[in-house]
């Protein structure tokens, strides 16, 4: 251990060295990197450390705490599964900009200041859209090119809320702040991009299903916890954000069922899932940021399984439609039991990583008496059982036999799935390890009756009526198609509205160069009657006539001169 040194630095300038390194050695290497770092972060006392100055403006740029701490740990976590996970992959840009990436939100993580926070912000989206791009596909990189925009705009509104921020209050630490000032709602605007709040998330729809099958794994660990953390370090106990987190449980629900691409059901339930950290962070107690810090913990985790295991169908079958699936429990039946641990995480069954984590954040919301976002959070607790937990895995696995005969997943990919599993189960099972790191003490105890029996009741319930849809036929059907919802606006409606300006602007152009050559045109005609050959401008000019010219030009200049 190193004192002073952020794990960050290691990862980042590590990755740079990666694709110097030949095979088998680079696969140690990528493995080795983010376990080093850990052990960094492990090792490292708390504390402010590598302080600075820029223009005598003091950063804090390796702050660490209890809350930077849980973060950064399962950052590393997530790392470590990631580079696993696309191992026998040998293209290079996997590790390389994965790694970055993790190093930045890792970075953002345990900035003590908002220069800092701002400078790893855009690290992270820089660095993320390559695994978006690996893919070398059309549709990827439009969807790659789409979610750099708004992630780079996300950064240039945070730059504009610090500066404002600063100018307003003179100082420049990420620390708690308030909606009363334009900085402070700028910056507010920005976690709100990468939180991917309603009618600011569809970025996260369009682009983590368009990545690779590794990339989109490691997509779904860093940005947007990374912004739940700055929502807690920022804005803990903004009663607007209860609303907010309140809203993104439920609707995602309701395009997760039509939805055909099973990653990008997993998509949607990733936003349903950050809208009970984001409920949590908006009470702000202890027990909710707890929660929240506990749900992003497990969520990254369960999350990544049901990712993995979705990319191990992608790559072995070249589809992830629900359509086109089916039957494949008899091919990858180790993929199958790890998607089907995964489901039961992220549907909060007893024993399982999420239930002791979102039942802090609904304890948390009950003892606010907040009955209507109680009753929201259940309704999405049920939905998120619906979709992910049984459609994710029936689809993909038990539904009709789609007749596909294919490998089970490579061993990398297995041995990544096996840790997650393994993880998912061990936290459900000893939720102390877990409540041990958590930012506050843990005075809470998630197996009562009343929990167990409470969770059990709503997830049988749901799976009823999953059962009698299927029955009486009236799921509605995975159709051969892709849902829009907001990016609409921008995908068709903002296309279709600018046909007229397009059709306008070209016409324009068109009689611009029109005219223009027409002058050109005559300019030319001019310059050849006047100095062109023949002209009087291009003839010979005997001595005596030079004189008179000279003379009269003098006569002028003198006339002018007087005048």
């Amino acid at each position: 251990m190193i004192e002073g040194l952020n794990p960050a630095l290691i990862l980042i300038i590590g990755a740079l060295l990666v694709p110097l390194f030949p095979q088998p050695w680079r696969r140690v290497y990528v493995i080795a990197l983010p376990l080093v770092s850990m052990l960094q972060l492990v090792l490292h006392p708390y504390g402010s450390f590598a302080e600075a100055s820029i223009y005598n403006v003091p950063l804090e740029t390796f702050r660490l705490d209890n809350l930077s701490f849980i973060f950064g740990l399962i950052f590393h976590i997530a790392a470590v599964l990631g580079v696993i996970y696309a191992i026998h992959d040998d293209d290079p840009i996997h590790p390389t900009a994965g790694l970055i990436y993790a190093g930045a939100a890792i970075g953002a993580a345990f900035a003590g200041d908002l220069i800092t926070l701002f400078v790893y912000w855009e690290l992270t989206a820089i660095s993320s859209v390559f695994l978006i791009w690996a893919r070398r596909t059309e549709s990827a990189f439009k969807a790659g090119m789409r979610y750099l925009v708004i992630q780079i705009g996300s950064g240039v509104i945070l730059l504009a809320g610090v500066v404002l921020h600063y100018r307003e209050t003179g100082f420049i630490s990420f620390n708690e702040m308030n909606l009363e000032s334009i900085g402070g709602k700028l910056i507010f605007l920005a976690f709100g991009i990468k939180c991917a709040f309603p009618f600011l998330h569809n970025w996260l729809q369009d682009s983590y299903p368009e990545a690779t099958a590794s990339g989109t794994v490691l997509l779904s660990a860093f940005t947007t916890k990374l912004a739940v953390y700055a929502l807690a370090r920022g804005y803990a106990g903004t009663d607007m954000l209860i609303w907010i987190g309140a809203l993104m449980t439920a609707f995602p629900i309701f395009f997760a069922v039509i939805e055909n691409d099973l990653r990008r059901v997993l998509a949607y339930s990733l936003n349903n899932q950050l809208g009970f950290m984001v409920v949590a962070v908006g009470i702000g107690t202890p027990l909710a940021l707890n929660g929240a810090a506990a749900h992003a913990f497990c969520h990254i985790l369960y999350k990544a399984l049901l990712f993995m295991s979705m990319g191990a169908v992608l790559l072995r079958t070249g589809t992830c439609k629900g359509s086109e699936l089916g039957g494949l429990y008899k091919s990858m039946p180790f993929t199958t039991v790890c998607c089907i641990i995964g489901a039961a995480s992220i549907s909060a069954f007893p024993l399982f990583s999420g239930f002791v984590s979102k039942s802090m954040i609904v304890s948390a919301v009950a003892g606010e008496h907040l009955t209507f976002v109680w009753l929201m959070l259940i309704f999405a607790s049920a939905g998120v059982f619906h979709h992910s937990g049984i459609k994710i895995p029936y689809f993909a696995f038990f539904a009709h036999d789609s007749g596909i005969r294919c490998e089970e997943a490579p061993l990398s990919m297995r041995v990544a799935m096996g840790i997650s599993a393994a993880l998912c189960i061990g936290i459900g099972v000893f939720p102390g390890v877990l409540y041990s790191i958590l930012p506050y003490p843990v005075d809470y105890v998630p197996y009562t009756a009343a929990h167990v029996i409470t969770q059990l009741q709503l997830l049988m319930y749901s799976a009823l009526a999953f059962t009698v849809m299927m029955l009486w036929k009236i799921y509605p059907p995975e159709l051969r198609s892709t849902n829009l919802d907001t990016d609409w606006f921008y995908r068709k409606g903002a296309t279709a509205a600018l046909l007229p300006v397009t059709a306008l602007a070209g016409q324009t152009t068109d009689s611009l160069f029109t005219a223009l050559a027409k002058l050109k045109d005559r300019t030319l005609g001019l310059f050849d009657k006047t100095v062109g050959p023949g002209a009087w401008l291009s003839r010979s000019v005997d001595s005596s006539g030079m004189v008179a010219l000279t003379m009269g030009s003098l006569l002028v200049f003198l006339l002018l001169y007087l005048l």
